[in-house]
């Protein structure tokens, strides 16, 4: 499959006029990688930036304890690698694979020069940052103040907007890492949501079996963030 027909699947490149995507295919390479795949990690140097076709990334703090917080979940909405353009190739949180899928890589130097060169680009880039910014700001105020039940809703929606179907596979011990709290709390988050017919959960897949239901039991914290993503990500950017 070339570069050109997969461009829609990720929603940044799809937003591109014609002559701005022409100027990225022989700088973008596919790749599939597996879950789990450290992308970026804190502190060091970083040489590529990744668009998911169908992957999720998870970008998450961690501190020397080995305790780690999600801060945002990015998949074919958006890209990994901001800050290529925002001051500097190293950033103070890791970028590790998700859920096992595609990526557009490119060097974070091509990236920058093209951000430069590119009013659309340069505008679509600096909307979808503003809309991270958003998730990774109101994700740390879910994670102080609401309950894990809201915390695990919040996170499952997020990634089923960024999925292409309405199974993910994840383990407790998994989403626990990655919130920030006890295995046995998203254990008993999970079975709730179960009694409640929203969920099936079985041997590290769960299928959401009413996600309207879903949403209406979440908290603000969802909504606030895909209202914004919906604000600033229109499906085609005029050029």
């Amino acid at each position: 499959m070339s570069v050109a027909t997969i461009r829609p699947r990720n929603q940044l490149l799809g937003c591109l006029p014609e002559t701005d995507w022409a100027r990225l295919i022989p700088l973008v390479t596919k790749v599939d990688l597996p879950a789990g795949e450290s992308l970026i990690e804190a502190g060091t140097s970083f040489s590529h930036v990744y668009f998911p076709l169908n992957g999720l990334v998870a970008l998450h703090g961690q501190i020397e304890n080995g305790n780690s917080s999600v801060l945002s979940l990015v998949g074919p909405e958006g890209f990994v690698g901001v800050s290529s353009f925002m001051g500097g190739l190293s950033t103070t949180s890791n970028a590790t694979v998700f859920s096992a899928g595609s990526f557009l890589r490119m060097r974070g130097v091509d990236l920058l020069q093209e951000f430069e060169r590119s009013t659309p680009l340069l505008h679509l880039l600096l909307r979808y940052t503003q809309a991270l910014i958003t998730q990774m700001a109101q994700t740390s105020v879910c994670n102080r103040h609401h309950t894990v039940d809201n915390a695990f809703s919040r996170f499952l929606l997020l990634s089923l907007d960024r999925s292409e179907t309405t199974e993910l596979l994840l383990t407790h011990e998994k989403v626990a890492h990655l919130l920030g709290v006890r295995r046995e709390g998203v254990s008993e988050a999970a079975m709730r949501l179960q009694r409640q017919g929203l969920i099936r959960y079985s041997r590290g897949r769960v299928q959401v079996l009413d996600r309207a239901g879903m949403e209406g039991s979440a908290c603000e914290c969802y909504q606030v963030i895909k209202t914004e993503y919906d604000r600033l990500l229109p499906l085609r950017l005029d050029a």
